[in-house]
C-alpha cells in the first residue's frame, strides 16, 4: 500500500473525532496487513485498525495498538509509537475516559518531540485540542488545534485536508465560545478546503454552521443545516454524526415547541449513539428525553434520567444524590428481574398443567401458594428498603436545611460587626445632643430668672432643633435594628415596596465594616453607582439583602486574597451600582480580584462547590443567591476575566 495515502487517511483520522468510522474496510486493512513485507508498512496498517476499531470494537482497537506499539519499539521506529499511543487516545475518547485520553495524548507528544517526529504531531495535538474543549479549557484547545494546523501548513502531503480539519476544529472551540463571528471565519476557511479534497464537505461543517444560525436566531438556516449533516451522515454511515445529527434537530424543535418532532429525533439521535457508544450524544439525547416526558409520562421520564445518570456517572463522577438515585435504580431493575422470573416461571406451570391433567393442578396449587409467600415477603423486604430510603432522603433535606440556615446565620454574624459600627455614629449624635441640651436647659434657667425671655427663646429653638436631631438619629439607629432583625428572621415569601439603592448601599456598608471588625488590616475602595430614577420595586427585602451580602462579601474576599499577592500598585476595589434598562432592574458587584477560572464558572451555581479553604465557605452562598433571585423571576449572571476581576449582575423584573 503507497506509504504517503495511508498517511493521508491516518491525518485525517486524527484531525477530527467525528470523522466517519471506517469498519467497512477493516477487512481490507487485515488482508493487506497479512500481505504486509516489511515492517514499517505493518505499523501503519495496525495504527489504521486501531481506529477503525475505536467505537465498533474497543478491545479489538487496544490489541492492535499494543501491536502496533511492540512492533515500533522492535524496529526502533518512533513514528509507529506516536500514532499507535496517539489513536489509542482517541479510542478513549470514544469510551469517553477524558483523562486516559490525555495521558495517551501526553505520551504520544513525548515521543514525538523526543525523536523529532514533527508531522505525525498532529495526531495527539488532535487529541488534545478535543480533550481540552470537553473541559471547557477553550484556550488550550485553540492553542493545540492552531498548533496542528501549522503542522498541516507544512506538510504537502496532507496540507489542504489536514488544514480543512484544523480550521473546522477551531470553529467548533469558537461557537461553543459564542464567538460566532471567529467562528464563521473559520468554519468558511474549512469549507474552502473541504471543497478542495476528494471527501467533499464534512458532516460536522453542517452540524457547526446549524449552531452558528441557532445562536443567531435563524432557525429556518439551522434546520436546513442540521438536515444537510444528517443526510450526508447517512450516506456515509457515518453513526457519530448521525447521532448527532438528530440530537441537534431534536433540541431545535423543541425551541420551536414541537413536542412531537422533538421527541422523535431525541430517539433516533440516542439510539444512533448507542449503536457506538457516543456518551455525549446519549448524555444530551437522553436528558432532552427526559425533559420532554416530564410532563406527561413520568415513567418515561424517569427511564430516559436514568440512562442520562448512568452515562452523566461515568464521565463526570457522582455525588450522594446520585448514588441514592442509583441504588433506587438498581432496585427496580431487581424488582423487574423478579417479576420476569416469576411471570416465566408461571408461564412454565401452565405448560405443565397443559400436558400433566388434574394431578399437577394440585401442585401448581401449592407452588402458587409458594409464591404468594414468597412475594409478600419481597413485598415487605422492598416496602422495609423504601423506609430506609425515605428516611436517607428525609435526613439528607433535614441537613440541606440546617446548612441553609447555617449559611444565613454566618451572614447575620458577619453583619454584626458592621451595624455595630452603623448603629454607633447615631448613638455618639443622640449622647452628645442630650449634653449639649442638658448645658442649654441650664442656659436657659438663669436666662429666665434674669428675665431676658429673648435669650431663652432663642435657647428654646437650639434645644427644639437638638431634640429633633436626636429624634432623627434616633429613628436611624432604630432602621439599622430592625434592617438587621429583618435579615436573621425566616423570610414570609411576601413582596413589598423596597428601595432597591438603599438595600444596596446599607448592605454594602455593613458588609465592608462587618469585615473590617475582623481584620483590622483590611482595607478597600468602595464605589457606588445608583440610578435615582428607579424608585421603590416589589422584593422581599430580606432575601435580596442576603444576596446582596454574599455578593459583597465574596467580592471583599477576591480583592484580599489578590492583595496578599503584594502586586505593585494594586489597590482593592470593589463597586455596586444600579440601572434600569430595558424594563429590567440591573445590580451589578464587581471586583478587582483574580477572577474566577473558567473551567469552573459553570459549577459556581451548584450548591456546596467552594473554592475557598475549607472551614471558610459552605459553598451554599451563590446557591442560594441564585434560587432567590430565580424565585423572584430574575436571572443572576456570571462576568469575569482569570487575572483581573468578576461582576456579578442581578437583573430583577420592573413590577
Amino acid at each position: 500500500m503507497n506509504k504517503n495515502l495511508l498517511l493521508v487517511i491516518l491525518l485525517a483520522f486524527a484531525l477530527n473525532k467525528g470523522i466517519s468510522q471506517s469498519w467497512q474496510n477493516v477487512d481490507s486493512y487485515k488482508q493487506q496487513l497479512l500481505l504486509a513485507t516489511n515492517d514499517t508498512s505493518r505499523a501503519y496498517l495496525m495504527a489504521a485498525l486501531v481506529f477503525s476499531y475505536q467505537y465498533a470494537d474497543p478491545d479489538s482497537a487496544f490489541y492492535y495498538a499494543n501491536r502496533a506499539i511492540a512492533l515500533s519499539e522492535k524496529i526502533k521506529y518512533p513514528k509507529g509509537k506516536v500514532r499507535a499511543i496517539g489513536f489509542e487516545g482517541n479510542v478513549y475518547i470514544g469510551l469517553g475516559n477524558l483523562p486516559k485520553a490525555l495521558e495517551m495524548a501526553v505520551k504520544s507528544m513525548q515521543i514525538a518531540d523526543s525523536n523529532k517526529v514533527v508531522l505525525d504531531k498532529a495526531i495527539p495535538l488532535a487529541v488534545l485540542g478535543f480533550v481540552y474543549n470537553e473541559l471547557k479549557d477553550y484556550p488550550k484547545a485553540l492553542h493545540y488545534y492552531h498548533l496542528m494546523k501549522s503542522i498541516c501548513e507544512t506538510d504537502t502531503i496532507t496540507e489542504i485536508t489536514g488544514l480543512a480539519f484544523s480550521d473546522l476544529n477551531i470553529a467548533t472551540v469558537f461557537e461553543e465560545m459564542n464567538q460566532l463571528d471567529s467562528a464563521s471565519y473559520y468554519l468558511n476557511n474549512a469549507i474552502y478546503h473541504f471543497n478542495k479534497t476528494a471527501i467533499g464537505v464534512y458532516s460536522s461543517v453542517y452540524i457547526v454552521s446549524g449552531n452558528i444560525e441557532v445562536k443567531n436566531g435563524h432557525y429556518d438556516r439551522a434546520m436546513a443545516q442540521y438536515q444537510q449533516s444528517l443526510h450526508s451522515g447517512l450516506i456515509n454511515s457515518d453513526h457519530y454524526n448521525i447521532s448527532l445529527s438528530y440530537a441537534r434537530i431534536a433540541r431545535l424543535y423543541q425551541k420551536l415547541n414541537n413536542r412531537d418532532s422533538s421527541i422523535y429525533y431525541a430517539k433516533k439521535g440516542l439510539e444512533e449513539a448507542e449503536i457506538i457508544s457516543q456518551k455525549k450524544t446519549i448524555l444530551e439525547s437522553a436528558t432532552l428525553l427526559s425533559e420532554l416526558y416530564e410532563q406527561t409520562d413520568i415513567s418515561e421520564a424517569f427511564r430516559y434520567y436514568k440512562i442520562a445518570t448512568i452515562v452523566k456517572d461515568s464521565l463526570f463522577g457522582t455525588n450522594n444524590i446520585q448514588a441514592i438515585q442509583t441504588m433506587v435504580a438498581r432496585e427496580e431493575e431487581r424488582q423487574k428481574e423478579i417479576e420476569e422470573t416469576k411471570i416465566a416461571y408461571q408461564n412454565q406451570l401452565k405448560q405443565y398443567a397443559f400436558f400433566a391433567g388434574f394431578a399437577i393442578l394440585i401442585l401448581i396449587a401449592a407452588i402458587l401458594y409458594r409464591n404468594n409467600i414468597r412475594e409478600k415477603k419481597a413485598k415487605k423486604q422492598l416496602h422495609e428498603k423504601n423506609k430506609v430510603i425515605e428516611q436517607t432522603l428525609s435526613n439528607l433535606k433535614s441537613t440541606q436545611s440546617q446548612l441553609i440556615q447555617s449559611e444565613k446565620m454566618a451572614s447575620l454574624g458577619e453583619l454584626t460587626a458592621g451595624i455595630a459600627h452603623e448603629i454607633q455614629n447615631p448613638l455618639n449624635f443622640v449622647n452628645n445632643f442630650s449634653e449639649v441640651s442638658n448645658e442649654l436647659m441650664d442656659e436657659m434657667k438663669d436666662e429666665i430668672m434674669k428675665g431676658n425671655y429673648e435669650e431663652v427663646t432663642a435657647i428654646a429653638n437650639d434645644v427644639i432643633q437638638n431634640l429633633e436631631k436626636i429624634n432623627h438619629h434616633g429613628k436611624r439607629a432604630d432602621a439599622i435594628v430592625k434592617g438587621m432583625l429583618q435579615h436573621s428572621q425566616t423570610s414570609t415569601g411576601k413582596k413589598e415596596p423596597a428601595n432597591i439603592n438603599s438595600l444596596a448601599d446599607e448592605y454594602f456598608r455593613l458588609a465592608y465594616h462587618g469585615l473590617r471588625a475582623k481584620d483590622k488590616d483590611f482595607n478597600a475602595t468602595l464605589k457606588t453607582d445608583f440610578d435615582e430614577s428607579i424608585g421603590n420595586i416589589n422584593i422581599i427585602p430580606q432575601d435580596i439583602g442576603r444576596v446582596l451580602l454574599n455578593l459583597y462579601n465574596n467580592a471583599f474576599y477576591a480583592v484580599g486574597e489578590k492583595k496578599k499577592q503584594q502586586i505593585e500598585g494594586y489597590e482593592p476595589t470593589v463597586s455596586v451600582s444600579t440601572k434600569k434598562a430595558n424594563g429590567k432592574i440591573e445590580v451589578s458587584v464587581k471586583d478587582n480580584g483574580n477572577g474566577i477560572p473558567q473551567k469552573i464558572v459553570d459549577k459556581i451555581f451548584q450548591p456546596f462547590f467552594t473554592t475557598k479553604p475549607t472551614g471558610q465557605g459552605t459553598g451554599l452562598g451563590l446557591s442560594l443567591s441564585y434560587d432567590i433571585i430565580k424565585a423572584h423571576g430574575g436571572e443572576i449572571k456570571v462576568e469575569t476575566k482569570e487575572g483581573e476581576g468578576t461582576e456579578f449582575i442581578i437583573q430583577l423584573q420592573v413590577v
